[in-house]
């Protein structure tokens, strides 16, 4: 058990300095060791449940959390991400593999291209509801939460203000990632021992990252999280290409 621990705490540290999903470095990590796509998408999305489920509860503690806009958003991301475990049990593991360099390269584009600044808004529930349901789908189905589409759809397309839309990106994980972790168990395609426990530990490292990541500047966390993407690309390309995913 001392390595999914270690794994847990490096995963959670990575997550926490560079802002983003723990599943954008737990998947490509459980790949690389040798676990299919399959069990690494379901480890992961076991560890995001826990994570986001820590973090909602920080932001409502500190007061910045609110419930009323993201309901909407979050009721349709759990939606989808019940409907991810057919889509898991139907696509064959290259194809999520796929799916999931996709979600990478539009991660990788958004620091490319700033997102715009939009303006004081209220937007649809229907509407809300609709997006959560199509990125729950597609996100958990591959082991993200889907606030790398989330923000993006918000902010680019909608001009949704951009702190508003990270608030309720968090939210919308908890709730696809609930769902997307029962809908795995119902399937019978979870590993419970190993995703609680990277899982919990993941938690620590969270902290640890989220307190060294206040230690640099912008400019440099933005190359660390370039190289990272980068680095995910190659690797899971690498995987495809000799078919092991």
């Amino acid at each position: 058990m001392i390595i999914p621990i270690l794994l847990g705490v490096v995963v959670g540290f990575f997550s926490g300095f560079l802002g983003i999903g723990g599943g954008t470095i737990l998947v490509p990590t459980l790949v690389f060791l040798g676990y299919g796509f399959k069990v690494a998408s379901g480890i992961s999305v076991t560890q995001m449940m826990l994570s986001s489920i820590f973090g909602t509860f920080l932001n409502y503690k500190k007061g910045i959390l609110n419930l009323k806009e993201g309901l909407a958003l979050g009721i349709g991301g759990a939606i989808g991400g019940l409907l991810s475990g057919i889509i898991v049990k139907l696509l064959p593991s290259h194809i999520l593999a796929l799916l999931f360099l996709t979600l990478v390269i539009v991660a990788l584009l958004r620091f490319y291209f700033q997102l715009p600044e939009g303006e004081e808004k209220e937007l649809s529930p229907l509407l809300m509801f609709t997006i959560g349901v199509g990125v729950g789908t597609i996100a958990i189905s591959v082991g993200v939460g889907g606030a790398i589409l989330i923000t993006p759809i918000l902010v680019g397309f909608l001009r949704y203000p951009l702190k508003k839309s990270v608030s309720l990106s968090l939210l919308f994980v908890v709730f696809s990632s609930v769902a997307g972790f029962l809908s795995r168990a119902l399937m019978g395609i979870i590993d419970y021992k190993l995703g609680f426990t990277i899982g919990v530990a993941s938690l620590l490292g969270t902290y640890i990252g989220v307190k060294l990541y206040h230690w640099i500047t912008p400019k440099h966390h933005k190359k660390f999280l370039i190289v990272w993407y980068i680095l995910v690309l190659l690797l899971m390309g690498y995987k495809l290409l000799k078919g092991e995913v």
